[in-house]
């Protein structure tokens, strides 16, 4: 009985889904858009997230040592900054490093080559570059190395500067970028899916009230609540299913045409490329989107409107 009573529930919904093909079209159609406009939320959300990521990677900090430290000093504070859970790398460029990079830096500059030249000696001290796994935790870091500034073994001070204070700005400020776009994303996605099973489930209560007469008749001669809504149910689903597979198709030359500018305006990201090598998990993600706002949308319009 329950094998039977469900496939005419599925058949129902098969029939009802061609029969008003008018307005299951109009249903598909506004899905669609909605599936659209849902993963173009999420495409954002990606996109800011990578953007961001790009922008955290060149943020950092760096350790200026004396040039009186001794490297086994310096190797020890970069050895004691690895082990704090906060750091992401740390890079040790030695004195001598520090001099070719500066001089290449500078390679068209003749004045200050030959100023480097009358000085006897290497001016320069030995850098320790540091990234953390995330912007608001280079406090954390600066704190630790102003308590590690002094070399353990003779008491002399090992650290020239550290560059933070003039990061702080810029780092406060990503950091705040990041946290608001995070909550923005979240935010915007909300409103999207809730808008979205507004639209289609008042697009699914044209069905429902093409039907009141079938309906009316189906309770008359004792049909379950369940037997009712079934087929609006299916009907809701069917739509979300080819919904999906239209935005699927949809985003396609949308992506391909948007790549161009994506990479432009978001440090490298493009769109398409994006699309293409996570067809999967966006197609996924559209089907199961589609299925569920179908699937609630329509068991709301037949539970609220007609009191099933």
């Amino acid at each position: 009985m329950f094998w039977t009573t469900n496939k005419r529930i599925i058949k129902a919904g098969f029939v009802g889904f061609w029969r008003n093909g008018f307005v299951s079209l109009s249903s598909i159609v506004v899905m669609t858009v909605t599936l659209l406009v849902i993963i173009a939320s999420l495409f954002f959300s990606i996109i800011f997230g990578a953007t961001l990521n790009q922008i955290k990677n060149q943020v950092d900090i760096t350790v200026y040592f004396v040039t009186t430290a001794s490297t086994s000093d310096e190797l020890a504070l970069q050895k004691s900054v690895d082990a704090l859970p906060e750091v992401a790398t740390s890079t040790y460029i030695s004195a001598d490093q520090a001099l070719a990079n500066f001089k290449q830096r500078h390679a068209t500059d003749e004045l200050t080559l030959q100023a480097l030249d009358e000085i006897n000696g290497n001016p320069l001290g030995a850098e320790l570059n540091i990234k953390a796994k995330d912007p608001s935790q280079y406090a954390d870091i600066a704190s630790f190395l102003q308590s590690q500034s002094v070399s353990p073994t003779n008491g002399l001070p090992i650290i020239d500067t550290v560059n933070y204070n003039q990061n702080q700005a810029a780092i406060n400020k990503l950091t705040a970028i990041i946290d608001g776009g995070r909550r923005l994303a979240i935010i915007i996605i909300a409103l999207m899916v809730a808008i979205s099973l507004l639209i289609t489930y008042n697009t699914i209560r044209l069905a429902i009230h093409a039907s009141r007469e079938e309906i009316a008749v189906e309770r008359l001669v004792g049909a379950s609540s369940r037997f009712v809504r079934g087929p609006f149910v299916i009907v809701g689903i069917m739509c979300g299913l080819v919904s999906a597979i239209l935005a699927a198709v949809a985003l396609y030359p949308a992506t391909y045409y948007l790549a161009q500018a994506t990479t432009t305006f978001f440090i490298g990201f493009n769109i398409f490329n994006y699309y293409l090598a996570n067809f999967s998990q966006v197609f996924l993600v559209l089907l199961a989107s589609g299925i569920i706002i179908g699937a609630i949308s329509s068991w709301l319009a037949v539970r609220r409107y007609l009191k099933v």
